[in-house]
């Protein structure tokens, strides 16, 4: 992992010694994305105290694709996109969360990505379907993907107007990413509230 800022180690470190079931290991695993700060808001001055976690991030994108689905997108398999979502960021426990500022190619970043999915998940029975899902998400070849990338924009860009309110700086640049990566209309007009 690249050096990042975090609220505190991994919890699979406090278990090193005790043996436990796999999907066990797997779940503390993934907790570390509770700890593991979002860089990118870090990197533009917000502190510690008011920076979301990677996990907080994962929970509110999975809430905005079910609410967002239930009322727009009936088309859509909701099984598979909320699945997406609470998958979306798992390959960051080891990967950590890489902001373009770490100069890591996108390519490398794929790989450091899926090595840690593969890690974490690796331990579960469907973890070949869990895979599958992700790279469908990361490659964005399916309508439920698709939409999942736009509900992960579209969350950053409601969090951006979140500290923006709060008084914080800069966050004009991660509403104006958020606009230019969204291409549904119904979702342009939720970011612009």
């Amino acid at each position: 992992m690249i050096d990042m800022e975090i609220k505190a180690e991994n919890p699979i470190t406090l278990l090193q010694d005790d043996p436990v079931q796999p999907f066990l290991a797997a779940f503390f695993e993934l907790c570390h994305l509770k700890q593991l700060y979002r860089q990118g808001w870090l990197h533009f001055g917000i502190p510690n105290q008011h920076c979301e976690s990677v996990a907080e991030h994962s929970f509110a994108v999975a809430v905005l694709a079910l609410w967002l689905g239930q009322a727009y997108y009936h088309q859509l398999d909701l099984n598979r996109v909320l699945r997406m979502a609470l998958l979306h960021d798992i390959g960051e426990v080891y990967a950590g969360d890489i902001i373009p500022s770490d100069r890591v190619s996108e390519t490398d970043k794929q790989r450091l990505e899926r090595a840690s999915l593969e890690k974490v998940l690796g331990k579960l029975p469907a973890s070949q379907d869990h895979l599958e899902l992700w790279l469908e998400f990361e490659r964005g070849d399916s309508p439920e993907a698709r939409f999942v990338r736009q509900i992960d924009r579209l969350e950053m860009g409601l969090q951006a107007r979140v500290y923006q309110a709060q008084g914080f700086a800069g966050m004009d640049e991660f509403i104006h990413s958020a606009r230019q990566a969204l291409v549904d209309p119904q979702l342009v007009e939720i970011l612009k509230g």
